[in-house]
């Protein structure tokens, strides 16, 4: 891809852009990624070559109205110099459908790539992006590893948009879209675990974490959790401090204790499940108690 003397790349900050017409695709205005895609990403970075500055990659994933969910990703192969940028379209396509037909319903939703730089080049492979996702817009995500000095390793999302009355594709504005991290109750435990290693003094561990540790550790996280609620109800109840009403509608949905039907809540069912245990425990002692006794009456 060759460029133009003239040609430039602009990254702002400000509100992002909102279609107006019914018909077309609504701008993203949210972007969440789960760990498995910035895994990939940073293991895509730590395997480079000497020579890059910078890889890129496609995003994978689903889009629900103005939200855009990455759910994975893969590397894709790309050279830069002074001059030009080229990428490895073919192999794009085929890594796409490799992964389509193992997960059917990820479609492209953008690009990712390492670092804070966002030049020509960038507009160029966000152009060629916008042309696979389209109608929709490509959303491109960076991701600032920190390895250099003076930089802050984080995580930000940008869609594009044209400049100027005849638009190129190498002239576009970048625009910063809100981007959070998300995973599910399912990774949890694995998220802890690379917490847990990276705090410690050795960045390893020595042997795999039993599952009955990990269900120790998980009661006594729950466990410090309801003590920070008694605290903080018990606090509200003296007066010490000023209740919150949207932590306290909270803590009512948590506990199944809504207003609106008090016997579809999860809690109650399962107060209602632990009496019942216990009253036929109860009836079960008793019958065994009378029985004993009237044994010992027979036999006297």
């Amino acid at each position: 891809m060759p460029l133009g003397p003239t040609s430039s790349a602009i990254n702002i900050h400000g509100s992002t852009l909102t279609d107006s017409a019914p018909n077309v695709p609504r701008t993203p205005t949210s972007i969440t990624i789960h760990p498995v895609a910035l895994f990939s990403i940073l293991d895509h970075y730590l395997r480079r070559t000497d020579t890059q500055d910078r890889v890129i990659g496609t995003l994978l994933g689903t889009r629900h109205d103005n939200q855009v969910e990455v759910r994975s990703s893969f590397a894709v192969l790309h050279s830069e110099t002074d001059e030009q940028v080229a990428v490895d379209m073919d192999y794009h396509r085929t890594m796409y459908e490799l992964h389509h037909k193992v997960n059917p319903k990820e479609i492209i939703v953008g690009w990712y790539s390492t670092g804070s730089n966002l030049n020509t080049y960038s507009a160029l492979i966000q152009n060629f992006y916008s042309q696979e996702t389209a109608p929709h817009q490509a959303i491109h995500v960076a991701v600032n590893t920190g390895v250099e000095e003076g930089e802050v390793a984080g995580v930000r999302a940008y869609i594009s948009s044209p400049v100027g009355v005849f638009p190129k594709p190498e002239n576009c504005v970048f625009v910063p879209v809100p981007v959070e991290l998300r995973f599910h109750d399912a990774e949890r435990s694995g998220l802890d675990l690379l917490t847990n290693t990276s705090n410690s003094s050795t960045s390893t561990t020595s042997q795999p974490v039993a599952d009955l540790e990990i269900i120790e550790r998980a009661i006594l996280s729950v466990s410090d959790m309801l003590d920070r609620v008694l605290t903080y109800v018990r606090a509200v109840l003296s007066g010490e401090k000023k209740g919150d009403p949207a932590i306290g509608r909270y803590l009512m949905d948590t506990l199944g204790a809504s207003t609106d039907d008090l016997e579809k809540g999860g809690f109650n069912a399962s107060l209602q499940d632990t009496l019942m245990i216990s009253y036929l425990a109860n009836l079960v002692r008793s019958q065994a108690e009378v029985s004993s006794r009237l044994a010992l009456t027979i036999a006297s």
